[in-house]
């Protein structure tokens, strides 16, 4: 007996022991409690593994499956989340919400192929309909973020990496969207910050690594071309702003004011249309560059494009509404309006700045060259079109002549307002009183098309 019962003391000691069904479920139900709470506080990896203890414990409670692939989304797990979601729903229908799952894995794979085509709005759109099912993947925010940054919506892309580093300062990803957002908005030295503080997080982020390496390039080709123009140096300033071009075409707020700053070395250099053709670059890049519309405007006036020069400094006015600009718009106005006026100086073939002698010698000589006597011989259509000229140029010594009339015209203020109807004025009267009245001056052939002048 007393063997027997040693040996059932020795079964005893080795026998498993095993936890009945009841048991079995109330620590199952123990564990999935604490992952709950563990769920609301957002520590989902202690979430998952009190999850997993539930689901060891009772392998068919389909719910312990769900909430498990509810936490696997959170962390981004995608795959395996669709493994537990449909577990879950082999072993309890009901469960079908989390097929929502498989969606999910779909729009990442959309957004990865959008993201290789740069089309960037379309990846923030499938990201917007991932977090919908995973409102917690910092991953998803990260790729939202970044595309975000790339379509210039930094303050959006700027909030989101922002909530992520109050929940992870350290998290490398954010840090370089964070960095990203200052780059594009051309604060550069700052992103630089960002980008070695990321490398410092995870040194193999090729992302900051790149960006971090253009950043710096960038800034120091941008100085060394503000430098040559300080100096002088023309040639070497539009060399260096036209190799800081080619570091970063995504960079669009800094290429824009490379654009300009290469376009106001162009007009320093007297390329005028290159100078335009730089603005414009700018203004496609950034429609706010208040400077770069001074800027080409100027050159319009300059190659005397008075209808361009006007369109520009109307956008600066209704965006800056100074008296400088407002003077800037009434110079091209008025000057719109005189080009569209008979030149008179450019009829007589002189300055605007030519003295009375040279006005006097210019109209002596065009009048001799379009007098209808001298052109009698030829053609209608040539005898029409020398009286025309001669005519005008009649016009032109009549005004520039006389310095009340002359300032007048140089202010662009209206002639007729003074009586000055041209249309009634005969050009033989101011031809025979310049040239000393009948008998003074006479055209003579001396042969086919040929004339001699006789003064009298």
């Amino acid at each position: 007996m007393a063997a027997a019962a040693e040996c059932d003391v020795v079964m005893a000691e080795t026998e498993p022991e095993l936890l009945d069904d009841e048991e079995a479920k109330r620590e199952a139900e123990s564990f999935k409690e604490q992952g709950n709470a563990y769920y609301a506080k957002k520590d989902y990896n202690e979430a998952y593994n009190y999850y997993t203890k539930a689901i060891d414990m009772c392998p068919k409670n389909a719910s312990y499956y769900g909430n498990r692939a509810a936490t696997l989304m959170m962390l981004g797990k995608f795959r395996e989340a669709l493994g537990d979601a449909q577990q879950s729903v082999r072993l309890d229908d009901s469960f079908v919400r989390f097929k929502n799952a498989n969606a999910v894995i779909e729009y990442e794979k959309i957004a990865e192929t959008d993201f290789e085509k740069r089309d960037f709005r379309k990846v923030v759109f499938c990201m917007d309909r991932a977090l919908e099912y995973a409102p917690a993947c910092h991953r998803f925010k990260i790729i939202k973020a970044e595309c975000l940054a790339m379509l210039g919506r930094h303050p959006e892309a700027q909030s989101v990496a922002s909530d992520i580093l109050r929940m992870d300062s350290t998290n490398a990803d954010a840090l370089y969207v964070r960095g990203l957002c200052l780059y594009y908005e051309d604060c550069i030295e700052k992103a630089v910050q960002f980008f070695v503080q990321a490398l410092r997080m995870a040194p193999d982020h090729e992302k900051a690594c790149v960006a971090c390496r253009n950043a710096k390039a960038l800034k120091a080709k941008k100085e060394d071309g503000n430098k040559a123009f300080k100096e002088g140096n023309y040639k070497l300033a539009y060399e260096l702003y036209t190799e800081a071009l080619g570091i970063d075409p995504n960079n669009i707020k800094t290429n824009a004011k490379l654009y300009c700053n290469r376009g106001t070395v162009n007009s320093k250099l007297r390329k005028l249309d290159d100078a335009i053709e730089d603005c414009t670059n700018a203004v496609k890049l950034d429609d706010t560059y208040i400077k770069a519309y001074l800027r080409r405007a100027q050159c319009y006036m300059d190659t005397e494009q008075y209808e361009e020069a006007v369109r520009d400094y109307e956008k600066v006015y209704q965006t800056e509404k100074t008296k400088e600009h407002k003077q800037l718009l009434k110079n091209a106005q008025l000057e719109l309006k005189k080009s569209k006026r008979k030149d008179y100086y450019k009829i007589l073939g002189v300055d605007k700045n030519a003295s009375e002698d040279e006005i006097k010698k210019a109209y002596r000589k065009r009048a001799l060259m379009h007098h209808p006597d001298r052109h009698s011989g030829a053609s209608a259509e040539v005898q029409k079109e020398e009286e025309k000229k001669f005519k005008e140029v009649g016009e032109a010594f009549t005004i520039l002549s006389d310095p009340k009339k002359k300032t007048r015209y140089d202010s662009g203020q209206d002639l007729d307002e003074e009586g000055m109807n041209m249309g009634d004025f005969d050009a033989n009267n101011i031809f025979k009183a310049f040239f000393g009245g009948p008998g003074g001056f006479s055209f003579e052939a001396s042969g086919p098309g040929n004339f001699f002048f006789q003064f009298g």
